[in-house]
């Protein structure tokens, strides 16, 4: 017995011993925004993909607007993380730190994301003129049959920051994204209801209008007395429609140099999500849908009856990055869950390429069965079975 108080004993100073002290990585830092005082900068970053964030945090200012002007969940996470990639290109990660917008406010977004007023529009709404702020062009037609879509749906700030050698942190620069309406949707009155229409607005017009609201937020931002000197990073987002089960993607960015209020020249982003399996994936990419159609077949004879995998398929160019994979199944049992998690991983290691980043994820009324993640250039899956 006491042999055994002596091994649980050893046992535990061991864990102690190896276990990550997270308290002492973090490093307080002193602030010079308008509420001076301390904050935390967490010492640990789990990925050069990703900047470490200020603590504590601070929700951005215009945070409750996003649900209501992003079409679909997709679209919502791809236009955050999307930014925060498109960030790393002016903003390094290992010496910037990020932080939700904080400087353009709730109130200015939402009056920033009205249609411009005419004289009469402003009477009636009882507006004065220099409310009349709108990004979004002036309907000279009816709710009805408007003149023009709205092209500006939402827009999102991403902050960056940087700490001197006596640790004040300060903002040095910011990210803009602006989500751009791909179809315009209004309501139409119909006897005692309404319905709603909607309106495919081309490419080309989407990206002309876009491309004019930047640079009118870009002159708004550097009237900002903190945004005044800043560089800043500005993107178009086009969303998807409302029934899109794949988001939208970013197709374009620019900068602003410090103290500049010109835009530079816009660059190109080819990337693309594409739902597999679906037509245009088959258009597009044909040999990376008849790999995932051959990994669908052998998992449709585990289960006959079953018909349910769908892919999430992310594209830089014509290169595929990244597939996450959906495989919904009614389970009899905990153990039978175990042995298909099994196979789909084996069915994963043999369909896909060395170089692809596949997830898969396995539910059932119950929520989530089992998680199957294999890295890109990696040999060994990672598996994880839901309790």
């Amino acid at each position: 017995m006491k042999k055994l108080s002596w091994l649980a004993l050893a046992l535990v100073l061991l864990l102690s011993a190896c276990a990550p002290n997270f308290g002492k990585q973090n490093e307080v830092v002193q602030t010079k925004e308008k509420s001076k005082g301390q904050a935390i900068i967490p010492k640990y970053n789990i990925s050069d993909n990703y900047y470490r964030t200020i603590l504590p945090f601070k929700p951005g200012e215009a945070r409750g607007l996003v649900v209501n002007n992003i079409n679909t969940r997709y679209d919502l996470n791809e236009f955050e993380m999307g930014l925060m990639r498109i960030a790393q290109n002016s903003f390094d990660t290992d010496k910037y730190y990020f932080r939700e917008g904080q400087e353009i406010k709730a109130d200015t977004v939402r009056a920033w994301l009205n249609r411009q007023y005419t004289k009469e529009q402003l009477k009636k709404n009882k507006l004065k003129q220099s409310e009349n702020v709108g990004l979004n062009p002036v309907n000279n037609g009816s709710e009805a049959n408007p003149s023009s879509p709205i092209y500006l749906a939402h827009i999102l700030e991403h902050d960056y920051l940087t700490k001197d050698d006596k640790d004040n942190v300060k903002l040095a620069g910011v990210t803009i994204g602006l989500a751009l309406n791909s179809t315009y949707y209004y309501k139409v009155q119909v006897g005692d209801g309404t319905i709603e229409k909607e309106e495919k607005i081309p490419q080309t017009e989407m990206i002309k209008e876009g491309k004019k609201i930047a640079a009118e937020v870009v002159k708004r931002m550097r009237s900002m007395k903190k945004l005044a000197n800043i560089p800043i990073t500005i993107a178009l987002f086009k969303q998807e429609k409302k029934t899109s089960v794949v988001p939208g993607n970013f197709i374009s960015y620019t900068t602003v140099d410090e103290g500049n209020s010109s835009l530079n020249d816009w660059k190109k982003i080819d990337e693309k999500y594409y739902l597999f399996p679906s037509t245009e994936a088959q258009n597009d990419h044909r040999d990376d849908v008849i790999s995932f159609l051959n990994f669908k077949q052998d998992v449709e004879e585990y289960f006959p009856n079953f018909n349910g995998v769908i892919g999430r398929a992310f594209y830089i160019g014509d290169q595929l990055q990244d597939l996450n994979i959906t495989i919904p199944i009614q389970f009899y049992g905990k153990t039978e869950g175990v042995g298909f998690a099994q196979y789909v991983t084996g069915l994963v290691m043999q369909y896909f390429p060395k170089y692809l980043s596949v997830s898969v994820s396995v539910t059932s009324v119950n929520g989530q069965e089992a998680l199957i993640v294999k890295k890109a250039n990696e040999s060994e899956p990672f598996v994880y079975i839901y309790q």
